[in-house]
């Protein structure tokens, strides 16, 4: 991929896609390309005249209607109210659990990350959970998780969430959720399968023909590069700078 802004523009296209359908996502406080995803789907359905997408960034005035924080978002996914939203971690296994807490046996960790917070929560609830990590490295995709901060499957718990989707920066996988692991979807424009599975230390289906991760095309550059970076620099505005000094 020829640059930085050309590799980002393509996941935020990507997370357009994977929401496309769901009329509420809810978006973390630090999300920016997540975030650039549901304003395309949003912008994309205005124009097609389809029914609107709301978003609620924690962190944001204008593009969050909770006036109390995380508490309402948790409240609201409890309810069925949310339709989306994205889950990282230090760790991510090929079973889809992740883990937010720290390398090593707990509580005596190697290395301390924030903390699961409502992560197995929200896991639970929302229907369209999709994982993103931009770092696609062994170090993060592991064969099993130190900790887990957030289970997958609970198949002794009925459960209406779970994850939908892994975008990395190097690939896109889908989850089965019968079966319990990702399958191969398609691979960015610069990567091969074998690139995939060289940096990734779960096992996956893979499929015999695996596409490339089509680039956005002109209405959607024009879109990100004038509309969606406006709004976004409300809440993320060293990012949407970077991006628009990129050009």
């Amino acid at each position: 991929m020829s640059g930085e802004r050309e590799r980002r523009e393509l996941l935020i296209n990507v997370i357009a896609g994977l929401l496309d359908g769901i009329r509420h996502v809810a978006v973390g406080a630090s999300s920016p390309i997540p975030a650039a995803g549901a304003m395309l789907l949003r912008a994309r359905n205005e124009r097609a005249g389809k029914p609107p997408v709301r978003i609620s960034i924690l962190g944001s005035q204008e593009h969050n209607f909770f006036t109390n924080g995380a508490v309402e978002v948790f409240d609201c996914a409890a309810q069925g109210r949310v339709d989306a939203f994205f889950l990282g971690g230090g760790q991510i296994d090929g079973a889809g659990n992740i883990n937010l807490v720290g390398t090593g046996t707990y509580p005596a960790t190697d290395v301390r990350w924030p903390g699961s917070f409502g992560s197995a929560y929200l896991y639970h609830l929302v229907p369209r959970v999709i994982l993103f990590r931009e770092e696609h490295s062994p170090r993060v995709f592991v064969p099993k998780v130190d900790f887990v901060s957030a289970a997958a499957t609970t198949p002794e718990v009925r459960r209406r969430g779970g994850p939908h989707a892994l975008l990395t920066n190097m690939a896109l996988f889908d989850f089965d959720r019968i079966s319990g692991g990702f399958a191969l979807r398609s691979v960015h424009p610069g990567y091969s399968p074998a690139d995939i599975r060289a940096n990734t230390g779960f096992d996956y289906v893979e499929p015999a023909s695996i596409p490339a991760t089509p680039a956005p095309d002109a209405e959607t550059l024009a879109l990100l590069r004038g509309r969606i970076m406006e709004e976004l620099g409300e809440t993320y505005p060293a990012f949407a700078r970077a991006m628009q000094q990129a050009a």
